[in-house]
């Protein structure tokens, strides 16, 4: 794999920002930089991850206070040119609240915090993020989340829908898309998204955390290689 600049993207309150450094710089001409909320410097990425945590301790709204840091001109910009942009969990919400990706992420219907394994199904294995995956596979990633619930418009699920934006839902371990499953309320049982040229994707489970087996998962890791890959176009 030729060498790869990956931004990672740090506000005030992010905790998975090594998470996801450790998991990017296992893979060979992977190259992690660390880029401070408060700066205009991308340091050459050639994508940008937004990982998850609780920016400004997620005041507010969850992502709403971060969208407006210095630093998320640059990755509006960046996204604008067609480059990819990945935001997980509450890089998601980020990505909500700058306009990026459509809807809102709300509370979980249960009003409680959510730690757990997860399972997904992969419903469109056609982005840059996931031609590594198998049409309709089951993922097993972990989330952990309190404001997981995607919400949108009947106008925008449809637009969602008819585009073949909707990239994750929740299912079981059969990949049945059920209430049982759909564990934070999520319209449709929407996990993860993009927007319409496909380049931004956010999804509320954490694919680092699935990176290698130790942790339980590998199962993650393909969405990765399936960006780089798409990075250096080979």
């Amino acid at each position: 794999m030729a060498d790869v600049t990956v931004g990672i993207v740090v506000f005030p309150g992010s905790n998975c920002d090594h998470d996801t450094e450790y998991a990017v710089a296992s893979f060979p001409g992977v190259r992690p930089v660390m880029l401070w909320h408060n700066d205009h410097d991308l340091k050459g990425s050639d994508a940008i991850i937004l990982p998850g945590g609780f920016s400004y301790g997620d005041y507010l709204r969850c992502g709403s206070i971060a969208r407006f840091s210095p630093l998320m001109r640059e990755v509006i910009d960046f996204a604008g040119k067609g480059r990819p942009v990945l935001g997980i969990c509450n890089g998601f919400q980020v990505l909500v609240e700058s306009g990026l990706l459509e809807g809102a992420l709300m509370r979980n219907t249960g009003k409680k915090f959510i730690c757990r394994q997860s399972t997904i199904k992969v419903v469109n294995n056609s982005t840059i993020f996931t031609d590594g995956y198998r049409q309709d596979e089951v993922l097993r990633l972990p989330v952990a989340h309190g404001e997981g619930n995607y919400i949108a418009s009947v106008e925008t699920i449809e637009s969602l829908e008819a585009n073949n934006q909707v990239v994750f839902r929740y299912s079981d371990e059969e990949g049945v898309e059920s209430v049982e499953a759909n564990f934070n309320g999520s319209l449709g049982n929407i996990a993860g998204i993009t927007n319409r040229q496909g380049n931004v994707l956010g999804l509320m489970p954490h694919p680092e955390r699935a990176s290698e087996q130790l942790l339980g998962s590998e199962d993650g890791r393909r969405l990765f290689e399936s960006l780089f890959r798409h990075v250096t176009g080979s």
